[in-house]
């Protein structure tokens, strides 16, 4: 078991508990008292789950996490509160919350939440749909209306990077370092030409337009015309 689970919490006596109970479970885990370092240890870590307290000094634990979630910060939370009537919890599921579990809790109730938003969270890793076109992980392969699309290894990896960053547009430099490995040996034409062959296979009649070239700067992935 190889995930990483972020506690939030100012109470020191909660924070050891959980954090002993987790790692007995197997997980890592890291810790924090207040939402000062959240973000570095985001960026720094492999994060896999928050478990965020809500009464915490400085903001207030759901607005946080509302916050990080509209930069972009997708991970999956549990509050874990003492803020237990009903608009309370509605309030931290509208502010990003996957669960809501509430104070004083029971630990098993605790592990069995922890471990089913994992499970939830690598089968939805697994499988990846956007549109018409559903990328399985584990067998590395792309499907379109359910028929398998026949990728070369560079245009598999090409179109996974494009899906991941979807709605965004990707410079022709970006797609060149994350895609090839001798990028510093190639040119930007290069990604032209690879982004005109990737299109003529998921999108042969051009009627989907899954990708919009945006001239002299890159490259958007998207699924809202089709």
């Amino acid at each position: 078991m190889d995930e990483t689970i972020l506690i939030v919490d100012d109470e020191e006596d909660i924070l050891d508990l959980v954090e002993y109970t987790l790692l007995k479970e197997g997980y890592e885990v890291i810790t924090c008292k207040d939402t000062k370092n959240v973000k570095d240890i985001l960026d720094e870590e492999d994060v896999s789950l928050i478990i965020m307290d809500r009464n915490l000094p400085g903001v207030e634990g759901s607005e946080f996490i509302k916050q990080i979630k509209q930069e972009g910060y997708n991970y999956p939370v549990i509050y874990l509160s003492a803020k237990d009537k009903s608009e309370d919890i509605l309030d931290g599921f509208e502010r990003g919350g996957d669960d809501y579990i509430t104070k004083p809790f029971d630990l098993n109730i605790l592990k069995a939440r922890v471990k089913a938003i994992l499970k939830r969270v690598k089968r939805d890793v697994e499988i990846q749909k956007e549109g018409d076109i559903l990328y399985d992980a584990t067998q590395k392969k792309f499907f379109i209306e359910n028929k398998e699309i026949s990728l070369t290894k560079l245009e598999h990896d090409l179109l996974l990077v494009l899906m991941k960053n979807k709605e965004t547009l990707l410079s022709r430099e970006f797609l060149l370092e994350e895609v090839w490995e001798d990028h510093q040996n190639r040119q930007t034409k290069t990604v032209n030409v690879a982004i005109k062959r990737l299109k003529e296979k998921i999108d042969p009649k051009n009627s989907k337009e899954y990708i919009k070239s945006v001239r002299g700067e890159g490259y958007i992935f998207s699924t809202k015309s089709s």
